[in-house]
C-alpha cells in the first residue's frame, strides 16, 4: 500500500498543428485548476522533421495518465519546457511520475531526472545515467556485449569513410540517439554497399548524429514489458511483431511507416500478437534475456526490451526502452499497455503499479 501522495506528472506535449508549434496554449489543468502551459518547443530547438515529436505524448495520453494516477493521488501536471526547473522547485511534489522524453541532445531523456536529483525530489523510472546510455544504442550494446548479453554486431559512424573495410550485409542503419522508430524506414535495411553508403549519409545528414550500422537478423521479433524491481521484477506476456501483417514486399522491420503511417484507426493492421505463439523453452530464454538486460543496464520500475532472433533462432537484444510508450487506446497498438492487459491489468492499474514501484524505492510505500 502507498499513502495518498502529491504526484507531479512531468511530460512533453506533442503539438499537432502548426498553430501549436508556433506557440499557442493548451489547457493542462488538474483538479479543477486552470493551469495553462505553452506547448511550443524551445526557441533554439533542432530543425523540425516530420518525426521530430514522435516520442512526445498527445493530450489524450497525458489526460489518461493523469486520470489513472488521480484515482489514488493528487496530481499536478508539469510540462517539461524551459520553465520546468522552476515549477518543480516551487511545486515540490512528493514524487514525480516521469514520462518526459526531452527535446535537444543525446541526453535529452536524462534532463528531467537530473533536475529532480538536484532538487532532491523522488521520481519514477531509471536514473539519468541509465536513460542517457539506453538512448545511445552503441553504448547500450557495448555494455550488453561486455556482460555477454547477445546483441547484433554493430558500428557507429559519422562518415562512410569510418566504416570497416567489410560490413556483413544485409545490415540496418539507424540514427544513434532516437526512439519511436524515428529514422528507421523501409529503406533502412541495406543489401548492397551503395545502399549502405547512401543510407549512412542520409541518416547523419537528417539527424545530425552518428549512424548505427547493425547486423540485420532475419528471425522473428518480440518486445517484452517489465515492471518493478528485483527481486520482484515482473515480466508481462511476450508481444510478437507480426511482419506478415505489413504491406506486401516491405522489409520485415517495425519501421516508422509501420508504427505511425500504415497502422491507422481507419485502416488498422494487426501488427502485434500477445501472447506470442512460441514454445515454452524460447519464452523462458527471452524472459531470462530481458531480465538480464534490465539488470545490466540498471533499469528501474519499468522498461520495454526489443528482441530479435538470429538465423539459428537465438534471441538477441536490439535495444531497451526505459521510457516505454503508453498510448491508452487499445486500437493504437501500444505494446506496453497491450502486454499489461494480456496479464489482466488495466491501464490505470498498470500506471499505479509503476508509481508504487518508484514509491517503494524511495521509502514512500
Amino acid at each position: 500500500m502507498v499513502r495518498r501522495l502529491h504526484v507531479g506528472l512531468v511530460f512533453n506535449l506533442k503539438a499537432e498543428t502548426e498553430e501549436e508549434l508556433s506557440g499557442s496554449e493548451a489547457d493542462s489543468s488538474a483538479g479543477g485548476a486552470d493551469k495553462r502551459m505553452l506547448v511550443a518547443p524551445p526557441a533554439e530547438a533542432e530543425k523540425t522533421r516530420t518525426d521530430t515529436y514522435a516520442e512526445w505524448d498527445t493530450q489524450e495520453t497525458i489526460d489518461a495518465v493523469r486520470a489513472a494516477l488521480a484515482t489514488a493521488h493528487d496530481v499536478t501536471p508539469i510540462e517539461a519546457n524551459e520553465d520546468v526547473f522552476e515549477r518543480l522547485r516551487l511545486t515540490r511534489p512528493d514524487i514525480v511520475f516521469n514520462i518526459a522524453e526531452g527535446m535537444n541532445g543525446a541526453s535529452r531523456e536524462a534532463q528531467i531526472p537530473a533536475m529532480l536529483e538536484m532538487l532532491g525530489i523522488p521520481y519514477t523510472g531509471s536514473d539519468p545515467v541509465t536513460l542517457g546510455i539506453c538512448l545511445d544504442k552503441s553504448r547500450t550494446k557495448e555494455i550488453l556485449s561486455y556482460h555477454r548479453v547477445p546483441t547484433p554486431a554493430f558500428v557507429a559512424v559519422w562518415r562512410v569513410e569510418e566504416l570497416p573495410a567489410t560490413i556483413p550485409l544485409p545490415a540496418i542503419v539507424k540514427p544513434l540517439h532516437e526512439g519511436s522508430s524515428k529514422g528507421i524506414t523501409n529503406s533502412s535495411v541495406v543489401r548492397t554497399e551503395s545502399e549502405l553508403f547512401e543510407r549512412v549519409h542520409s541518416t547523419v545528414s537528417a539527424y545530425n548524429q552518428p549512424a548505427l550500422v547493425e547486423q540485420f537478423l532475419p528471425g522473428r521479433e518480440f518486445t517484452v514489458a517489465l515492471l518493478g524491481n528485483s527481486p520482484d521484477l515482473r515480466v508481462f506476456p511476450i508481444v510478437e511483431t507480426r511482419f506478415d501483417s505489413l504491406p506486401p514486399g516491405v522489409n520485415p522491420i517495425y519501421s516508422y511507416e509501420a508504427k505511425w503511417i500504415w497502422d491507422q484507426h481507419d485502416h488498422p493492421i494487426d501488427v502485434h500478437e500477445c501472447p506470442a505463439r512460441i514454445d515454452a523453452l524460447l519464452a523462458r530464454e527471452i524472459e531470462a534475456l530481458c531480465r538480464r538486460a534490465f539488470d545490466v543496464l540498471r533499469c528501474r520500475d519499468w522498461c520495454r526490451v526489443d528482441v530479435r532472433l538470429d538465423h539459428a533462432g537465438k534471441p538477441h537484444v536490439i535495444e531497451l526502452n526505459p521510457l516505454p510508450g503508453i498510448l491508452p487506446d487499445p486500437e493504437d497498438h501500444s505494446c506496453y499497455p497491450l502486454a499489461a492487459r494480456t496479464a489482466g491489468m488495466s491501464y490505470d492499474e498498470m500506471l499505479n503499479e509503476v508509481l508504487l514501484a518508484g514509491a517503494r524505492r524511495h521509502g514512500l510505500a
